[in-house]
C-alpha cells in the first residue's frame, strides 16, 4: 500500500489501531485516530516506525469524576463522559447565561486540555470551563479538522450544493468512501464532473 492509497481509503478506528499494532507503533491503543493516521503515513512514506508525538499519560488511579467534580479540582485523570461534559456546560452557563454552543468547541477543548498536561501546566476544572467559554465566544468558524472527513464533507457539500439535503449528502458520502480519491468535497466534485463529461461524450 502506498501513502496515497492509504489517504484515499476510508478506515474505521478499529482498522487503524489494528494496522498500527501490526507495524509496531507504540501505545497504539491509547492514541487518537488522527494521530495514528499520521504515524502510519510516515511509515508508508519512509518505512520507519516513529514514536507517538505526545507523552502517553497513565490513566490508572482514582478518576477525577469519582472525587466529585469541582471548579477548584485539578485535572489529573479526566473522564470524557456525559457527566463531565454536562458539568462543564452547566458551570459555563452560570458565568455566561447566553452562551451558545459552537461546532468544534468541545474537540478543541479536549486538545487544549491535552496540550496543558503535556507541557506540564497544572489546570483545574475551572480553567476548563473558562476555556470552553472562550472557544464558544470566538468569532467565525473554526478551521476544519483534517481527520474529520465525514463532518467536513457534509458541511462543504451542503454549503456548495444548492437545495441539497443532509440525506443526499450522506448518500454521496457513502459512495465517496468506496472511491480511490481523497475523501473531501473538492475531490468528489472533480470526479463527478469528469464522469459527467465522459457520459455526455458517449
Amino acid at each position: 500500500m502506498t501513502e496515497d492509497q492509504f489517504r484515499n481509503g476510508y478506515w474505521y478506528a478499529v482498522e487503524i489501531k489494528a494496522f498500527a499494532n501490526e507495524i509496531g507503533i507504540p501505545s497504539a491503543s491509547k492514541l487518537r485516530k488522527d494521530e495514528l493516521e499520521k504515524l502510519i503515513e510516515h511509515f508508508l512514506r519512509t518505512g520507519e516506525v516513529r514514536s507517538p508525538p505526545r507523552q502517553i499519560l497513565s490513566t490508572s488511579g482514582v478518576r477525577d469524576i469519582d472525587m466529585g467534580l469541582d471548579l477548584k479540582l485539578p485535572v489529573v485523570r479526566y473522564t470524557s463522559n456525559r457527566e463531565t461534559k454536562d458539568f462543564i456546560v452547566k458551570e459555563a452557563l452560570k458565568i455566561a447565561p447566553n452562551l451558545k454552543r459552537k461546532s468544534g468547541a468541545r474537540y478543541r477543548l479536549n486538545r487544549w486540555r491535552e496540550e496543558q498536561r503535556e507541557t506540564g501546566n497544572r489546570i483545574t476544572y475551572g480553567d476548563l470551563v473558562e476555556q470552553y467559554i472562550k472557544l464558544n465566544q470566538m468569532e467565525g468558524s473554526f478551521p476544519q479538522v483534517p481527520s474529520g472527513r465525514y463532518i467536513n464533507f457534509l458541511s462543504d457539500f451542503l454549503a456548495a450544493e444548492k437545495n441539497s439535503t443532509r440525506k443526499q449528502a450522506v448518500h454521496v458520502w457513502a459512495q465517496l468512501k468506496k472511491l480511490d480519491i481523497p475523501k473531501n468535497y473538492r475531490a468528489w466534485k472533480k470526479y463527478s464532473s469528469g464522469n459527467r463529461k465522459s457520459r455526455l461524450k458517449l
